[in-house]
């Protein structure tokens, strides 16, 4: 069986948080760390050495399966990275609303959190665990 190389591990969350140089983006991490643990019911944690994530699914695919976060972000230097894990492709209406972004498979690329509309950001969570659950039930 394929092993991912990003696993959970008890690094501080708070004292990963704490180290982010920009102070804007330090607050916006601190924010979606909030809207997270709230949306999903989970506590935050260090998932490799740079992603936070919020409770986990067991997935199954080509290469194995495994178990990964639901819903996680990582403060880039660039760009707050919100992991989305089954995509945008369901969420077009909710992505024209959401503000200035940027998207990959299931990466939402945001430069700044008052760039977005936060309630729109929250229902693409909610509305993505909802699906995540439904298609990799445990």
């Amino acid at each position: 069986m394929y092993e991912l190389k990003t696993q959970p591990h008890e690094a501080d969350v708070d004292a990963f948080l704490a180290q982010i140089a920009d102070s804007q983006q330090r607050a916006d991490a601190q924010t979606l760390r909030q809207l997270m643990e709230t949306i999903s019911g989970e506590p935050a944690v260090m998932w490799g050495a740079t992603m936070i994530g919020f409770g986990s699914y067991r997935y199954h695919n080509t290469s194995g399966q495994g178990r990964y976060f639901a819903v996680g972000f990582s403060p880039r230097k660039t760009n707050l990275t919100v992991y989305i894990m089954l995509g945008f492709e369901n969420y077009g209406d909710l992505m024209a609303q959401l503000g200035k972004h940027k998207t990959g498979k299931s990466c939402l690329y945001i430069r700044r959190l008052s760039d977005i509309d936060l309630g729109i950001l929250q229902t693409l969570i909610e509305k993505s665990l909802i699906q995540l659950k439904a298609t990799y039930p445990d």
